[in-house]
């Protein structure tokens, strides 16, 4: 799989993540939000910084543990498992996508000023808008997102002449009364402008595209909320000073209209345009944010497929694109701008007390994986007050938003039991959190000494083997250990191989009560660190306990970054419905390549015999099988078998272009190409001069055998050598 580059620098990350918090923010909120406190508007910006921080806190110490595209929702996937990640994800995904509607409704706002534009038709020109947005994620927001950076700068300077024009000509009695509607009004006015700071989000979100993130990821978040608070604070105070609260109360564009009343006509004007120009930018960093969530959520198999699908030629997901713009125009239709604020605000409250959950669940599990180079301070308080303030602020915002946010969850849990099933791996509070004893895997390295059960309580969320290009599953039916890892050791091609023990337990048996090694697990782990001794090989080892092999294969795979996966085999091709083995269910599930091999106890391989059907990927195979033959400085000999109607014509092209191939390989090799009407007959008798014979996926067997699981590799059964078949991902 292709990996996001890291490209992105700590002042583009900064001005990403103020970007994405300076449009609506403070471009279109501020004039509804003094409607619910009046002339302390600029104090509940405050607070909601104050509310924001333990997430931001939180988000940072997740980032630097997970960082990877996909921000909350990967954070929350991982803590609370995929159920709770499809509502997360469509949460995140609803909040960002509304807040975006928002700005395109305040930027057609922003151009009626410069361009006489009837404002019942303010919708449709937020919907223009909204179609290039499309098009130019679609496209590609390279040139784009390099605009961002001095979109930002000039919107700063913008609303810094703002604050040092309008400062003193604050008038104090549009000051009073402070706070409106009291208490109640000051914290709902808390709750309403919470969506301003949801940039923390849109950062996380591209925390794979960031240049050292451990460092940069917590500092931009840091200093981004710091300094749009700031923001927010001193231009909100400015809003209430100098425009009369009656006005300012329904003023959907209250940094224009104050512009104007201390600069004049044209300082207005010119705010007017930073106001097009921030909130165009906002609306695209928002598509862009929002878009991904779904496109993320396919990748983990939450969503259907379709959505994870990418543009050929422009490398963009163009379905989660268009589903996002979508959604968007419904809500600029149907809406109203306050019913989309306090909708937005409703999600990112919800997301942000989950966030603060995941570094409690987190750390109270203790999972070995989780390794954050940032640690939030103060905890659990910091996380406990942003638990307790989100779901306070949740309940001020009213009805509609907590009927919505039930909505979702229902759509959520609906959506993961058709589609989501699919996803094979888990939450780390399902894993530890019913019983405190009761863990998914056991990790240990091999040791005579007993194993205490605190060294033993991690899974394979975490680093195992990350830097191994071969992991060997050791399921205890190989007739050598020591053989199965040396035949993973020829085909890696980097440096180390992971060997892995993987024991099973009936789901009745705690996992604890086998916390340590037993003789067969520490006699294979001695012979295999003397066999990386004697060959100058590098293989690690360790031993998990699991109750389901299968799964823990996959995660093996797909959680450790391996090019290969190898596995002894008893020559069965299919996992039936009836009857278990875990071999046929593997190869539709592993990301890596996929190798099995039956020892048929050849212990020294001198002779390799490669059989490929016309038509395979002839020159990856015959890859593999030159590391195979250095590795044991062998010879190889490429088999082609044709039937008798096999044309004169297509037997020369194909001996030509296999001569070719071999002619490229730097082992001693040689080509055979023979006819045979029964090529297992011929395989077979072929297999006694040599020690290994390397075949590919045999085609598809009978639903039948399917079912019953007794679909076997004939070719394998017959050979009188080793047999080594050969799964290529790509």
């Amino acid at each position: 799989m292709k990996k996001l580059e890291r490209s992105l620098s700590l002042p583009y990350v900064i001005a990403i993540s103020i970007g994405g918090m300076l449009g609506s923010g403070i471009f279109v909120l501020p004039g509804f939000a003094s409607g619910l406190t009046g002339s302390s508007v600029w104090l509940a910006y405050l607070l909601g910084a104050v509310c924001v921080l333990p997430a931001a806190l939180s988000k940072s110490e997740l980032a630097t543990a997970m960082p990877s595209s996909g921000g909350t929702y990967v954070y929350i996937e991982r803590a609370f498992g995929p159920l709770f990640g499809t509502i997360s994800g469509i949460g995140l995904w609803l909040s960002l996508l509304l807040k975006s509607s928002f700005a395109l409704i305040g930027l057609g706002a922003y151009l009626a000023v410069l361009v006489n534009i009837n404002d019942g038709l303010t919708p449709y020109v937020a919907l223009g808008f909204l179609s290039i947005i499309v098009l130019l994620n679609i496209f590609g927001v390279k040139k784009v997102g390099k605009v961002q950076l001095y979109v930002v700068s000039i919107s700063l300077a913008c609303l810094a002449s703002l604050f040092f024009i309008g400062f003193p000509k604050v008038n104090s009695d549009y000051l009073d009364p402070f706070m409106s509607d009291g208490n109640i009004g000051l914290i709902s006015a808390v709750a309403f402008v919470y969506i301003s700071y949801s940039g923390v989000i849109k950062v996380a979100a591209i925390a794979g595209e960031i240049k050292n993130p451990d460092k940069n990821l917590p500092l931009a978040m840091i200093l981004s909320l710091f300094s749009i608070a700031a923001i927010y604070i001193f231009t909100s105070f400015i809003l209430a000073g100098t425009v009369n609260q009656d006005v300012l109360s329904v003023d959907i564009r209250p940094v224009y209209t104050a512009a104007k009343n201390v600069g004049g006509e044209y300082f207005g004007y010119f705010a007017a345009v930073i106001g097009v120009l921030t909130l165009m930018s906002g609306a695209n960093s928002g598509v862009l944010a929002s878009s991904r969530f779904p496109f993320a959520m396919a990748r983990d198999l939450l969503m259907p497929k379709l959505f994870s699908s990418i543009h050929s030629k422009y490398l963009t997901p163009v379905f989660s694109i268009l589903i996002t713009g979508f959604l968007m125009t419904l809500v600029i239709l149907f809406l109203d701008v306050v019913k989309i604020a306090k909708l937005a605000s409703a999600f990112m409250v919800m997301m942000f007390v989950s966030v603060n959950f995941c570094v409690i669940i987190l750390r109270e599990t203790s999972a070995q994986w989780y390794k954050p180079t940032y640690m939030s301070p103060f905890y659990p308080l910091l996380q406990v007050f942003g638990i307790i303030s989100g779901f306070f602020l949740l309940l001020l915002l009213g009805l509609m938003p907590l009927l919505s946010i039930l909505l979702i969850s229902i759509v959520g849990a609906v959506l993961y039991m058709f589609i989501g099933k699919r996803a094979t791996r888990t939450g780390v509070l399902r894993n530890y959190g019913h019983k405190p004893a009761l863990f998914l895997f056991y990790k240990r390295e091999a040791s005579p000494e007993p194993v205490s059960s605190s060294d033993v309580t991690s899974n394979l969320d975490g680093k195992l083997a990350s830097d191994a290009g071969t992991i060997v599953p050791l399921l205890g039916n190989e007739n050598s250990a020591e053989m199965l890892v040396e035949i993973a050791c020829a085909i890696n091609t980097r440096s180390s191989v992971q060997a892995v023990n993987i024991t099973e337990v009936p789901n009745q048996t705690f996992l604890e009560a086998l916390n340590q090694d037993s003789p067969k697990v520490l006699s294979i782990a001695r012979r295999l660190k003397r066999l990386s001794k004697r060959q100058g090989l590098s293989i690690d080892f360790e031993s998990v306990v699991t109750h389901e092999i299968s799964n823990t294969v996959a995660d093996l795979s797909g959680q450790t970054n391996c090019d290969w996966l190898v596995m002894g085999w008893d020559g069965r091709a299919h996992s039936g419905l009836l009857v278990r083995n875990p071999i046929g269910w593997l190869l539709a599930h592993v990301n890596s390549n996929f190798a099995l091999f039956k020892d048929n106890g050849v212990k020294n391989i001198g002779k390799v015999l490669i059989a490929l059907r016309p038509g395979r990927k002839d020159k990856n195979f015959l890859a593999v099988a030159e590391r195979v033959c250095r590795f044991y400085n062998a010879s190889l000999t490429l088999l082609h078998i044709v039937t008798p109607s096999f044309s004169k014509a297509a037997a020369k092209r194909m001996e030509k272009k296999s001569s070719s191939l071999l002619s490229s390989l730097k082992t001693k090799s040689d080509l055979m190409v023979l006819q045979s009407e029964n090529p297992l007959v011929s395989i077979s008798k072929l297999s006694a001069e040599y020690d290994l014979l390397i075949l590919g996926a045999p085609e598809q067997d009978s639903w039948i055998n399917i079912l019953l699981g007794s679909g076997r590799d004939k070719f394998t059964e017959g050979a009188a050598c080793s047999v080594l078949r050969i799964t290529m991902k790509d």
